[in-house]
């Protein structure tokens, strides 16, 4: 429970219309979430607006109306408080409300197109094994201490945000760890947190189908490091070529990592098998069960994380030996038969050449490469063909099928990829629209000492056609196959 002006109080207010002394109870944008004696915020969104929604809001109860605009007919028994933008100040609000929960716990933001679920979960795994109570928001699931709850978006929206981060608070965390997606920077759907830290892993095409152009998406990400407060860190990828740009106008002391430059944190492979690697990491040697240059990449963003929160340099290598690969990434699955099934998330070009390349750097040359891809519908349409020259540039044959067609036809998904490739490249690729048919398609071809890739939903348990969510999981395909 708190007072109206003091939930408000953070805010830059245009016009106050009633009492400012009430009592708020909640929080909501969703007007089908309120209840009585809460604040509804009126929010523009992408999809909606949410002052169409006032009315909704009152007759559930809402006790006051944060808008842009206030109703003509506005009603005498509710508080109307007036911004410029809604959008910008939810966050603020919301953080207000739940106690401004990262004033209480160190909180890590991962950003990048690859690598931020890998990230952000190993640093939950590694401080949950080196005792601390931990919380992570992730694509995959949000954990509190332990407890895992599920997860729609990469990035919640504010309110749902700072309800999880105080109930983390309650449980006793420490740290949290955080994916943070574009949308959710450009959004302002984490204004009003507090990071410890921030960490950029890398950019390359996607979410175009929202940001438009690639320089709008970079900026996105840019402004993530400009905002951090001169006590956080912000550490980036210098193999990336904009790893500089991303902390060239940040407060945050700036740490670099890389496998290829001189950097804070450096590694390089010793050797590599499909059970793991040996790295160097700052001239020390560790066994880690991890894959492929990408993960040499994600586990010093993780080392690099662990040093700036002022962990041992020994207990971190320790702890990051006993780490395990993240569900449905890279995880190996290894056939009676002989050959190696890999599923991985790799939904973007970037992410499915890192993948083929980390098989290639396994196999050298000793087995064939069959690929199993699609790409999701009603997102960037760009990047299909893209991920078909891809698939098939590391691949002896790439089978094309659906991912998650949402709303468009599987099979225009399938073309729009095929229009990216000649004759030639033609040669090595079949289409089956059944992504069942085409996994097991895939294990009837290969033979002893082959790799199959499956692609595009990793640790996704359905695939989503027409709006509704089918149960089907690239896993239990693969197992029921062997």
């Amino acid at each position: 429970m708190m007072k109206l002006k003091t939930l408000v109080n953070r805010l830059d207010v245009l016009e106050v219309k009633g009492d400012m002394e009430r009592d708020i109870c909640g929080v909501q944008i969703d007007s089908r979430q309120v209840a009585d004696g809460h604040l509804f915020i009126a929010v523009r969104g992408t999809v909606a607006d949410g002052h169409n929604y006032i009315g909704k809001a009152l007759e559930k109860g809402a006790a006051a109306i944060l808008c842009e605009t206030i109703p003509e007919d506005a009603d005498e028994k509710v508080t109307y408080v007036k911004v410029e933008n809604t959008e910008q100040v939810v966050g603020q609000v919301a953080t207000t409300f739940y106690g401004d929960p990262t004033s209480k716990m160190k909180l890590v933001g991962v950003t990048g197109t690859n690598g931020k679920t890998t990230i952000a979960t190993v640093l939950y795994e590694m401080f949950c094994y080196m005792g601390h109570k931990v919380g992570l928001l992730s694509t995959v699931c949000n954990y509190i201490d332990g407890e895992a709850i599920p997860t729609e978006h990469t990035t919640p929206d504010p309110i749902t945000l700072n309800a999880l981060l105080a109930q983390m608070v309650e449980a006793g965390c420490e740290y949290a760890f955080m994916e943070v997606s574009s949308h959710s920077i450009v959004q302002n759907r984490i204004g009003g947190l507090t990071f410890a830290g921030g960490l950029f892993t890398n950019i390359t095409r996607d979410h175009l189908d929202y940001h438009k152009t690639f320089e709008n998406y970079i900026k996105a990400k840019k402004l993530f490091f400009d905002r951090l407060p001169k006590e956080a860190f912000a550490i980036t990828n210098v193999d990336d070529k904009n790893g500089m740009v991303m902390v060239q106008n940040t407060q945050a002391q700036v740490k670099t990592y890389s496998v290829q430059s001189p950097a804070d944190f450096k590694a390089k492979i010793i050797e590599c098998h499909f059970e793991g690697m040996y790295l160097n990491i700052n001239g020390k040697e560790v066994g880690v069960q991890f894959i492929g240059k990408f993960n040499v990449s994600n586990l010093l963003a993780v080392y690099g994380a662990a040093i700036m929160l002022g962990k041992d340099e020994q207990e971190v290598l320790v702890a990051l030996s006993a780490m395990k690969p993240v569900n449905g990434r890279f995880e190996a699955l290894r056939s009676p038969s002989g050959y190696t099934a890999i599923v991985d998330y790799a939904h973007t070009p970037d992410a499915l050449e890192n993948v083929l390349n980390a098989i290639h750097g396994v196999l050298d040359g000793k087995g064939e490469v069959i690929t199993v891809c699609g790409a999701g519908g009603n997102r960037d349409k760009g990047k299909r063909p893209l991920m078909a020259r891809e698939a098939v540039k590391q691949s002896d044959r790439v089978i094309i099928t659906s991912d998650n067609p949402r709303f468009e036809e599987p099979q225009d998904i399938i073309n729009d990829m095929l229009a990216g490739l000649d004759e030639e490249q033609m040669k090595k690729v079949i289409a089956i629209v059944d992504r069942r048919q085409a996994i097991k398609t895939a294990c009837m071809m290969a033979k002893s000492g082959d790799v199959i890739l499956i692609a595009g939903k990793g640790h996704e348990d359905y695939q989503d056609v027409k709006g509704v969510k089918h149960h089907f999981d690239d896993k239990e395909e693969v197992r029921a196959c062997f």
